[in-house]
């Protein structure tokens, strides 16, 4: 099967001036976009819809890349993983090709221009959320317009692993308004999934604010004399406001994950919350994060230096050295023997949630016990613990 010779021209004259090129299957119409102006026309085929626009597809890769059989095998390959060179991006929009538009916006060199043209080939939440990976792209015009879109399709969204990977995305400084933001974290209301986003994004400044410890000013003036010792001056920040906030907000989060990865996400978060030096080795069991802790408030002068200071936040600071071992990796025994979600799963895990919501209700100033207390009357009443 050939072109028809009016097909053929129209599309050597799209492709002198087009800057990306889309094709509608369903209407068998190609679409040009040449600045802020779009061209189009429709196909005649000359026969099977399918293997006509294959025969399209082909023309298009063999003018743009000098590839007369389509769009490279190696480049599928290659697609998702960011390796296309930035010298091939322009070219690689003007192919008509799903997957050629999927390698510019999994670019690492992607630039806004490059952003607008794969949006208009290509407008849909997937692409919106690999595009603002790039740096560049977030800060520049297209990122708003990305982000505008995601908040707009959220609600739509099925997979808790891209609800969380949107609100992670969309908070990026910049690219939402406070009213965009507060709507955003409302939702999480409905949707904890939320929640967990923004304790990723903006662990230090959450939109709704907890209170300060009540005994907090008993401790100020001694932990603020503790001049360069890191635990004090952590210890000071999860008393006051903003570690209140975290902590309540991700108390509630580790109640009902949604699923595996969501939960993994959760603890991902605490972890770096917590471990300020990012140097923690990850451990499979809370056990052995006990031992350490242990350990390490025996033989680090620092913890000696605060525990001396007020050994009566000694509670408090093995919290705090407990949650900086969290991590997934903690989840990972319970995850390789099974594939549970929801009720069935948060079973399965409350043997490493308890400990670690027990923590942060010590942080909290409130009584350890009663995060188990809480568990057994929610069993009793036959709800999601």
């Amino acid at each position: 099967m050939e072109l028809s010779p009016e097909d053929a021209l129209r599309l050597n004259v799209l492709l002198a001036n087009a800057e990306a090129v889309r094709i509608d299957e369903s209407r068998m119409t190609i679409h040009g976009l040449n600045g802020e102006q779009e061209m189009k026309f429709q196909l005649n085929p000359t026969g099977r819809s399918d293997q006509y626009l294959r025969k399209v597809r082909e023309m298009l890769s063999s003018v743009v890349l000098d590839s007369p059989g389509g769009y490279p095998l190696f480049m599928r390959r290659w697609t998702r993983m960011g390796q296309i060179g930035s010298e091939q991006l322009d070219r690689l929009l003007k192919i008509g090709e799903p997957e050629a538009v999927m390698a510019v916006v999994c670019s690492r060199t992607l630039s806004n221009e490059l952003a607008r043209r794969a949006w208009w080939c290509a407008p849909y939440s997937e692409h919106a959320r690999r595009m603002l990976e790039s740096p560049a792209v977030v800060a520049a015009p297209m990122g708003k317009v990305l982000a505008d879109h995601l908040i707009e399709h959220l609600p739509f969204e099925s997979e808790p692993r891209d609800m969380l990977h949107t609100v992670r995305l969309v908070l990026q400084p910049g690219l939402l308004d406070e009213e965009q933001k507060r709507a955003l974290w409302q939702g999480g209301e409905r949707n904890k999934i939320y929640r967990i986003g923004f304790l990723e994004a903006l662990p230090h400044d959450l939109p709704q604010k907890q209170p300060a410890r009540t005994d907090l000013a008993r401790y100020r003036e001694r932990l603020q004399a503790l001049v360069g010792n890191r635990y004090a001056q952590q210890l000071l920040e999860l008393l006051d406001e903003a570690g209140q906030s975290f902590l309540a907000i991700a108390e509630d989060a580790m109640l009902q994950p949604a699923d595996q990865e969501v939960a993994s996400a959760l603890f991902n978060a605490l972890g770096r919350y917590f471990d300020r030096s990012q140097q923690r080795q990850p451990l499979r069991e809370l056990a052995t994060a006990q031992a350490l802790v242990a350990q390490r408030l025996e033989e680090e002068p620092p913890l000696q230096a605060l525990l001396q200071q007020l050994p009566e936040l000694a509670g408090e600071l093995t919290a705090l050295l407990m949650l900086a071992y969290s991590s997934e990796h903690l989840l990972y025994p319970v995850f390789s023997q099974s594939d549970a979600v929801g009720t069935v799963m948060h079973e399965k895990i409350a043997p490493i949630t308890l400990p670690l919501r027990r923590h942060m209700a010590r942080l909290r100033g409130l009584d350890p016990d009663t995060v188990s207390d809480q568990r057994r009357r929610s069993r009793r009443r036959g709800s999601t613990p």
